[in-house]
């Protein structure tokens, strides 16, 4: 139930231990029909709205949510549409750019989308995509995250927004192989020898 990946704030729902209010969440959601709003919302960003106001689901939280559920085939909306910087994104964000000129850190998100492989292409850069799958502005949220957390080794004189400095897990190399799942919606060819089947 929990991860390394990111931190999951208890919800405030009594005086029981995190796991229970996390149950107690999920009971609040189940009740108030959650998953029929979920699947009756027009957009991602409406998907994004719904999860957002519960308890403990700020922003980075229901956005991760909603683009897993989009991964599904619950949901069929485009990933280009919606995008939430969260707070890694921030700090990468903050870190590659001075001044964003009045745009909000979702619209800079959506503009290195846009333009990276035209950039690439300029700049000479073979990007390795996946399988053909250009860079959807999700991907770039988390690229501005990587560049968070890689900067706070190489360069810790840039502090960020938050001015972390701490990475919350040392990297250990595995040599396994690392198999994979795409959504199916993707269509993207994966070679079998890295295909996971779920």
């Amino acid at each position: 139930m929990y991860s390394a990946a990111y931190i999951m704030p208890p919800p405030q729902l009594g005086r029981a231990r995190k796991h229970r209010n996390h149950l107690k969440l999920l009971e609040r959601l189940m009740l108030d029909g959650v998953p029929v709003k979920v699947e009756r919302a027009r957009s991602l960003a409406e998907v994004f709205s719904i999860l957002r106001s519960y308890p403990s689901l700020g922003d980075f939280l229901a956005f991760q949510y909603a683009i897993d559920l989009n991964y599904s085939d619950l949901l069929q909306f485009p990933e280009s549409d919606f995008v939430v910087a969260g707070p890694g994104a921030l700090d990468g964000i903050s870190k590659c750019f001075v001044d964003l000129s009045g745009l909000a850190p979702s619209d800079s998100i959506r503009a290195i989308a846009a333009v990276a492989d035209r950039e690439f292409d300029r700049l000479g850069i073979e990007f390795p995509t996946l399988w053909g799958r250009a860079l959807q502005p999700v991907d770039c949220q988390n690229l501005f995250c990587e560049v968070d957390k890689y900067a706070r080794i190489a360069h810790p004189e840039f502090g960020g927004a938050s001015r972390r400095k701490r990475i919350k897990q040392r990297f250990v190399p595995n040599s396994a192989p690392l198999l994979q799942w795409y959504p199916p919606k993707w269509r993207l060819d994966v070679p079998d020898a890295l295909r996971a089947d779920i």
